[in-house]
């Protein structure tokens, strides 16, 4: 069960050198070019997991964000490698990997790009509804491309599910847990994003997140307590990011205040 595109690999190109997961630039059967995120990196299926889920929110609130695939992923392929890590990454990777689209000519954000002011505070909006703390000004996992900001890279969002295996854990706790913004790259733009906050939570319904977990394949659902199904698994984020979001109807205790506050209350 998924909604994105499968593609089968034809070519590991080379290796991205960027944090400890060693995601590769490889070419698919579709002409394509992708940065290809692996399933067997030492994260683990969780991180792919986030990535789809997030950039599915995003899609939903109008932030631009590349397109994805699953990529099929024949460990043949390990034979042409020299470096005995990516061969040992894909032949751990053997299946459905995620294929993220490579945007040619696209370049890193930096502090003296001056981003639309309402998309900017979508994407600190987004990054606050699902605890993203990986947007810093040390690696704000941002690109420019074609004029247009594109937000990338959301494995380090959604921190409840690494806690699953032991525990079910409480959407609730999540619902009301703060955000932090004093690092955030995007903190400038608080005004945005709390102007927005009714219109982007509005986007948020049960069966929009519903279609948004639906883009996962089974595979990275991987069976933990409470929940042996894939499709359990689905109807769990969506409790949590339910109670997240209905949280921001009473309270907002992780909406984004004044940007010298630090955390979001």
């Amino acid at each position: 069960m998924t909604g994105l595109p499968e593609v089968r690999v034809t070519r590991y190109v080379t290796p991205l050198r960027e944090g400890g997961s060693l995601p590769g630039i490889v070419e698919a059967e579709d002409l394509g070019t992708y940065v290809c995120k692996f399933r067997g990196a030492g994260q683990g299926p969780r991180v792919l997991v986030a990535e789809v889920v997030v950039a599915g929110l995003a899609r939903l609130l109008e932030i631009p964000t590349p397109d994805q695939v699953v990529l099929d992923l024949d460990p043949e392929i390990a034979r042409y490698e020299a470096d005995e890590e990516v061969q040992d990454l894909i032949n751990a990777s053997a299946g459905p990997n995620l294929g993220i689209d490579f945007l040619p000519g696209s370049f890193g954000y930096d502090p003296t790009t001056i981003p639309d002011g309402e998309l900017a505070g979508r994407v600190l909006w987004l990054d606050a509804f699902t605890a993203n703390v990986d947007r810093s000004w040390r690696n704000p996992n941002l690109l420019v491309w074609r004029g247009t900001l594109q937000a990338i890279d959301h494995g380090a969002s959604l921190y409840f599910h690494h806690s699953w295996p032991g525990s079910p854990g409480d959407p609730q706790r999540f619902a009301v847990q703060p955000y932090d913004i004093s690092e955030h790259i995007l903190r400038s733009h608080v005004a945005a994003a709390r102007a927005q906050d009714a219109a982007l939570v509005a986007r948020l319904d049960d069966a929009a997140l519903g279609e948004v977990l639906a883009s996962v394949p089974d595979v990275w659902l991987e069976p933990v307590p409470g929940a042996a199904t894939a499709q359990e698994l689905r109807d769990r984020y969506v409790r949590f990011l339910g109670a997240r979001r209905d949280s921001a109807e009473r309270t907002r205790p992780w909406l984004p205040t004044d940007a010298g506050d630090g955390v979001g209350r």
